[in-house]
């Protein structure tokens, strides 16, 4: 496909937007196609998205290959020469006079001895955040698989289809697909067809989660009847799953402090066709709401707030936008949550904590000093949960799932329960 020299300027605009880093890239990318729809085609969208996450991945080794001409137009034309291995020829009518110099000079070019943090495209912080428990051919191997496109996954809804009767639905329609590897729910497709207005998508029979995701569902393990609590639920995507798994019975509120975030979940309940989700929107961790509700909850799901260092695949500019500052922030907000929703626990009720985070001290570190400073519950292992239930993933008592392992996001999760008695 010949690529053009107005979709080089646009991917360029569009990425110097972006590298200021005031707002996800998501957001910014999806205002910029919004203020330029009628100059954009989707063949367009397509390369500028392409290009601008792909420079993101890579965003320190192509620097370090653009220097000292490191503008955005360098960075996606050595995205183009040395990721994509674009030729001259591929480009057309895209590069003239210093252009064409350029990537010449940058396909050729010898890249010199790199620190760690260069080979895995992170910053230094982040880098040695991980060495504190994995080797140096681990991050690299980690970081080779975060830089990588996430695949797409549904996860059914099993109060509307069986899963294996909604795949071979959409292979009928030419979608290929196969069931998940872990989650019962799961079906990871080949590729990325638009489906918001797939007929199935629109009458509920299927949500896009990340299989990783699905399996936190599994360890809350909810009963018909039961009181749960989802208590930061976002824009519901767990608590639907949560709801399904109850057989719409029971009471499940979706607790979450954005108004915004809740608003969300109201047409996917449509949807779906659940009833027994109740989303209420709190002003903190120690709302009166939540207050009136200690001691009497079966289960509570604490997806935490955190770095969102698991889903690199999907947002790579989280690791650009992050910093030790605003980790540490993060993991005093993780503690208190945590311990205002253990209140809400009652005697042999069940505690999920999870986060989409790689790091210690967002996970392990968080659970076991809230272990630590409450007697009154126990840990008991993810593997067994998960077991009972078919799911087969050797993860012993805490569940951590990545992409170089598992190609999923990378998740955390631990199970603990409150005694009995």
């Amino acid at each position: 496909m010949t690529i053009t020299a107005a979709q080089i300027n646009s991917a360029s605009q569009a990425l110097r937007s972006i590298l200021r880093f005031d707002y996800p890239a998501d957001s910014v990318l999806s205002r910029y196609f919004r203020d330029l729809r009628d100059e954009l085609g989707a063949r367009d969208r397509a390369f500028v998205a392409e290009a601008v996450y792909g420079v993101l991945r890579r965003k320190r080794t192509l620097e370090r290959m653009c220097v000292p001409e490191s503008s955005t137009r360098h960075l996606v034309l050595a995205w183009l020469a040395r990721v994509e291995g674009t030729t001259l020829r591929q480009l057309g009518d895209g590069l003239h006079g210093r252009d064409t110099d350029f990537f010449t000079a940058v396909k050729g070019r010898e890249m010199g001895e790199l620190s760690l943090a260069e080979s895995a495209d992170m910053p230094d912080w982040l880098a040695e955040r991980l060495l504190a428990t994995l080797t140096p051919e681990q991050v690299l191997t980690l970081a080779q698989s975060l830089n990588r496109p996430a695949p797409l996954d549904l996860r059914v809804n099993p109060l509307k289809v069986e899963r294996d009767v909604l795949i071979e639905q959409l292979k009928a329609e030419g979608i290929h697909c196969a069931a998940g590897r872990y989650s019962p729910l799961a079906i990871r497709l080949e590729n990325k067809p638009a489906l918001q207005k797939h007929p199935k998508f629109l009458d509920g029979s299927f949500e896009v989660q990340d299989e990783g995701s699905q399996l936190l569902g599994f360890l809350m393990q909810p009963k018909r009847g039961e009181m749960v609590v989802d208590f930061c639920a976002g824009a519901g995507g767990k608590t639907l799953l949560l709801g399904a798994l109850m057989r719409n019975s029971g009471r499940l509120y979706a607790f979450d402090v954005s108004d915004k975030r809740l608003s969300k979940l109201k047409p996917r309940m449509a949807r779906s066709g659940l009833s027994n989700i109740h989303p209420v929107v709190i002003a903190s961790e120690n709302d009166p709401r939540v207050k009136r509700l200690a001691g009497k909850i079966d289960r509570v799901l604490v997806d935490a707030p955190c770095s969102g260092l698991g889903t690199l695949r999907r947002n790579p500019d989280i690791k650009w936008r992050q910093s030790p500052e605003a980790l540490a922030e993060l993991t005093v907000k993780q503690a208190a949550i945590l311990a205002s929703a253990a209140r809400l626990v009652k005697p042999g009720g069940r505690l999920v904590y999870a986060t989409c985070s790689l790091l210690p001290e967002e996970n392990e570190a968080i659970v076991a000093a809230f272990l630590a400073g409450n007697e009154n519950f126990t840990q008991i292992s993810a593997e067994e949960v998960l077991a009972k239930q078919g799911i087969v993933i050797a993860c012993g008592e805490q569940l951590r799932l990545t992409p170089a392992a598992h190609d999923t996001d990378g998740f955390f999760a631990a199970v603990l329960e409150r005694k009995a008695g």
